[in-house]
């Protein structure tokens, strides 16, 4: 049997695989591809969750594709909104087609005299296995684990009487009429469930071992609705993402030169939407704005949950539960008949694939990254993985775009292959700058980064711009293997 080969396979048909795909598509019409996708179903992180309320935490103008407007009223979007926009998406550049659902990549091994990689899957619904070969890897699975979500063990957990989900798998018909809900977290799942939760719960209170920044942010874009009625579609959303841009880099800019300032201002914002509040207690985080990542509510919805009433914040620690509740280590108790388990994430480098390259397994902490999508001595390799200050199209857009380039790159110069090395100094440097939990959590599984460019992940969507779109393909942290003749076309003298 002859195996199937592809120019490009593309791994997860999440936001980031699905723009990768319409990006071939619109700048290389005539590119063999695929997508692998281990679920059922399309959409990635916006398929998988499901909890109420779920809600990109980035404006749309930002999250949704360069090439495709968002045409929704609402800014801050929900999950079944973003899903319906994924689809049409692609639907709209013949993408839906080239997907292959129930495809787990399990192994890619690289040949060099071969130029190509053999990528294994495994079927998640028969279990049989499929192999084919590519030109060139694309994984777009994100950095989680889609199957498991973090969930530290809680003294006398075993004990509790009610119910203890975890958002990452929420519990359909799950009915919490007249039931005392418990949201144990502060990041910006927990600021998403507690308005939602209250709307139907008899009360919600959001358990916070650390506060978060949190930020109103209006559910629609005033500049948006202005803008569509006097202008091309094509221009409007073009103004407005540009705009989204602007600000977004310049708080976090300020926020990284003026903490002190950024952490007053927040705080005078939130004082002003709970007259009376804690603040202090509450909302005054211990580390400096964006060095985690800064929690938006739309149109203040949370606090206005506080301000009704529906919900409350306690912020302490947890000592253990108990059969109707949970005990905090200031003797408080809290009683709960369903514990939401809101404590994050747990990363998955490149789908938890294993690599190898030229019969030498690659592991990932030994590498350095390139340009934050290309790892040192991976040939015709590349991941996307989005900004952690801003929305992640930005920067999947930016990847996306630059595998076009680096394509056409290789088939203008006769090239085989294209391979990162790594900086003469080598990189020391972590390959996300947040301290989140879960990105400390998993450090130790992701490669390095250098401490300059080409080999250094700017976290800026300005600079990134400049050296993706417009920077040069041959650099010094670059490297290109001519097309080695095949057996059959070779001279022999």
């Amino acid at each position: 049997m002859t195996t199937e080969h592809l120019d490009v396979l593309i791994v997860g048909a999440g936001l980031s695989g699905i723009g990768a795909a319409c990006h071939l598509e619109r700048e290389r019409p005539g590119t063999s591809y695929a997508l692998f996708e281990s679920r059922a179903a399309l959409g990635g992180t916006w398929d998988l969750f499901r909890y109420p309320g779920i809600r990109s935490d980035s404006d749309m103008f930002t999250l949704g594709y360069s090439f495709r407007p968002w045409q929704e009223p609402e800014s801050i979007a929900d999950g079944p909104a973003i899903r319906r926009y994924l689809e049409e998406t692609a639907r709209e550049h013949g993408v839906t087609e080239r997907i292959r659902y129930h495809h787990r990549v399990v192994q890619a091994e690289w040949s060099g005299d071969d130029a190509r990689w053999t990528v294994t899957a495994e079927r998640t619904d028969t279990g049989a296995t499929v192999t084919l070969t590519c030109r060139w890897l694309q994984v777009c699975s994100g950095y989680y684990r889609y199957d498991q979500g973090f969930r530290p063990e809680f003294p006398g957990e075993e004990r509790f009487g009610g119910q203890l989900v975890h958002p990452q798998h929420w519990p359909e018909g799950l009915d919490l009429t007249g039931k005392g809900v418990v949201v144990i977290g502060s990041g910006a799942t927990a600021v998403t469930l507690v308005p939602n939760l209250a709307e139907q719960a008899a009360h919600v209170t959001m358990l916070q071992r650390t506060p978060s920044y949190v930020m109103s942010l209006p559910g629609r874009d005033a500049l948006a609705q202005k803008l569509r009625a006097r202008l091309p579609e094509r221009t409007a959303y073009s103004v407005v993402r540009w705009k989204n841009v602007l600000t977004s880099t310049a708080l976090y800019q300020l926020s990284r030169r003026r903490p002190a300032l950024v952490r007053s201002l927040l705080r005078r914002l939130t004082q002003k939407q709970l007259p009376g509040f804690d603040v202090d207690t509450h909302f005054n985080p211990p580390y400096d704005p964006w060095d985690q990542r800064l929690c938006l509510v739309p149109d203040g919805d949370l606090f206005r949950a506080l301000r009704r009433g529906t919900a409350s914040i306690v912020t302490d620690r947890i000592a253990g539960f108990t059969e109707d509740g949970i005990e905090l280590a200031s003797g408080e108790r809290l009683a709960a008949d369903v514990v939401v388990t809101a404590t994050g994430l747990n990363l998955l480098p490149v789908g938890g694939m294993r690599i190898v390259v030229d019969g030498e397994p690659v592991e990932l902490p030994e590498r350095v990254s390139y340009k934050g999508m290309m790892l040192s001595g991976v040939p015709n390799f590349a991941m996307v993985i989005g900004y952690t200050n801003a929305s992640w199209t930005l920067k999947a857009d930016l990847v996306n775009r630059y595998v076009c380039r680096l394509l056409d790159h290789l088939d203008e110069h006769g090239y085989a292959s294209a391979t990162p090395v790594a900086p003469p100094e080598g990189g020391d440097a972590p390959f996300l700058d947040l301290a989140a939990g879960y990105v400390q959590r998993g450090l130790a599984g992701l490669p390095q980064q250098g401490r300059r460019a080409p080999w250094r992940l700017h976290q800026n969507y300005l600079r990134d711009v400049a050296m993706m779109r417009r920077g040069p393909l041959e650099d010094e942290g670059m490297t290109f293997q001519p097309r080695v003749p095949a057996a059959a076309d070779r001279v022999v003298a």
